[in-house]
């Protein structure tokens, strides 16, 4: 597991940039934080980075916003409206775990559970899933934690 430190989300934004260029198809990321801790502001430096050009929010009511026109397809899931694995199964969004592009899940715990009870999920994408913890420290400070599940 690494740990980074984000001073202010202009640099939490540029480690999504950062890890947008670089990272393959078929992964999936999932973001576990509180409310207003920088999950969305990750995802739009993802997005940046992977060139999509589109103006990126949060899914809470949609569940998932689908980003093409950059290298790859950002898939954007947000499961802050839903409280257990059998209402996200229920919603269909399983489909988002083996993606033709990128995945990002907000609100990961939900689904998976907590990250040190991984790999907790049968259906967690062992191989190419990227767990990552944002940690409010203080008003604009983060501790962000990841770790590569399977790798």
């Amino acid at each position: 597991m690494a740990t980074l430190i984000s001073h202010s989300p202009a640099e939490t934004l540029a480690l999504g940039e950062q890890w947008g260029r670089a990272v393959p198809s078929g992964w999936v990321i999932g973001l576990s934080g509180d409310l207003g801790a920088g999950k969305t502001q990750f995802v739009k430096g993802l997005a940046r980075g992977l060139g999509i050009a589109a103006r990126v929010h949060s899914p809470t009511f949609a569940l998932v916003n689908i980003y093409s026109g950059g290298r790859l397809t950002l898939f954007h899931v947000d499961l802050y409206r839903l409280e257990t694995p059998a209402q996200i199964l229920a919603a269909g969004l399983e489909d988002y775990l083996t993606p033709a592009g990128v995945t990002v899940i907000e609100w990961a715990e939900r689904w998976f559970g907590e990250a040190q009870d991984q790999p907790a999920a049968p259906f967690l994408p062992a191989d190419r899933f990227r767990w990552i913890q944002i940690h409010t420290l203080g008003e604009t400070a983060r501790r962000i934690t990841y770790e590569d599940i399977g790798s």
